[in-house]
């Protein structure tokens, strides 16, 4: 498989080291709530707190939590042991169970509604978080999440419902692509650190479900809303995301929807990929029309990894990494979308992009690894 050259991926590593991760340590933390402001601008500055959600806390409870151990991150599992205790302490509904959305500047509940999209991001976070320090509470929680989950979100049919009320109650809502995806990476991440039937079980029935609702026939790509649906599109960056999660499992290798993915990899990246700049397209229509061109570093990112599943894809690997660094990366951080025509149009920094950045060269680091 192919794998990033060794000068090229230090540069990338140094610049997160040394540069996006002590961003949330120091004028991206909110000491008094202890948690990251939801972002900061091109001058390191925190944009004007509208909210703090949870899910922001779990993506850098994750970001924190993979640094512990790490040579010179000393820091890193205070600073996880704080945002679980946030993650508790400010969205935890002790009166219905399961995370709020969202609180305000001043930690009050602000969205109280119960979205799968943050569910699944706190399974995600705390299996990471759990796996070093194997505290009996992290657990505890992670299981609290998983039972959350299967009880209120499920539809019984492999699928779970996007957003429901805090009591519970029915949205109406339906199941959805991107909260569905994470959902299956929280399961994932949890069978990576433990054996777990239940969650297998239920990984298995998302991906067949998700075959059966989500995947268009003809080019194998996943749908942003369910087969049928008015004004459907799919998206490039969760192509190869999706891709990436079957590729690299081997419980979900060689399903069909492994199968629709590896096609859907190739229609995404012929029509989706400029392939002199490297730009990933943000929204596409089914027939491959452009349909929003707009280039976010996530889906950058999620490129990148998934190109290190790919054979014979070496040079277009060192094409991405370099693309990423000349268009994303800055001495100040980085560019969180360009326009179509790869003018900056998003100079701000959420507090949520460094998962996207730390998976992505975790992936590069183990297709490195696995030539040795």
């Amino acid at each position: 498989m192919p794998s990033a050259s060794q000068p090229s991926l230090n540069t990338v590593l140094s610049h997160f080291h040394s540069l996006i991760v002590p961003l949330w340590q120091g004028p991206g933390w909110n000491a008094e709530l202890a948690l990251p402001y939801e972002a900061l601008d091109a001058d390191h500055r925190p944009l004007p707190p509208q909210r703090y959600r949870a899910m922001a806390c779990a993506r850098q409870l994750y970001l924190f939590a993979s640094l512990i151990d790490e040579p010179g991150a000393a820091f890193a599992q205070e600073r996880a042991a704080a945002l679980f205790r946030s993650l508790q302490r400010h969205f935890h509904d002790a009166e219905h169970g399961g995370w709020f959305y969202s609180i305000d500047p001043s930690g009050q509940p602000l969205d109280k509604r119960k979205d799968l999209y943050t569910h699944a991001f706190i399974i995600f976070a705390c299996a990471h978080y759990w796996a070093k320090v194997r505290e009996p509470l992290v657990e505890s929680v992670l299981n609290a999440a998983l039972e959350v989950v299967a009880k209120r979100f499920s539809t019984g049919d492999g699928l779970y419902e996007a957003v429901l009320e805090r009591n519970w109650s029915s949205l109406k809502s339906g199941p959805l692509q991107n909260p569905l995806m994470h959902l299956a990476e929280a399961f994932l991440a949890t069978l990576a650190v433990r054996a777990d039937a239940e969650v297998q079980a239920a990984l298995l029935a998302l991906a067949t479900a998700m075959q059966q609702r989500f995947i268009d026939r003809q080019h194998g790509v996943m749908m942003e809303k369910p087969l049928g649906a008015v004004d459907n599109w799919f998206e490039p960056g969760h192509q190869f995301e999706w891709f990436f999660l079957l590729e690299s499992s081997e419980v979900l290798r060689g399903t069909p929807l492994h199968a629709s993915l590896t096609r859907a990899f190739a229609y995404a990246e012929l029509k989706g990929v400029d392939n002199v700049s490297g730009a990933v397209s943000g929204m596409l229509a089914l027939d491959g029309t452009v349909r929003d061109g707009t280039q976010r570093i996530w889906a950058q990112a999620e490129y990148l990894r998934a190109l290190t599943l790919r054979p014979d894809s070496e040079a277009l690997l060192q094409r991405q990494l370099l693309a990423l660094q000349r268009h994303f990366l800055h001495a100040k951080g980085w560019n969180e979308c360009l326009d179509a025509k790869g003018v900056v149009s998003r100079r701000d920094m959420p507090s949520t992009t460094p998962y996207h950045l730390a998976t992505c060269y975790q992936g590069l680091m183990q297709s490195t690894c696995d030539l040795r």
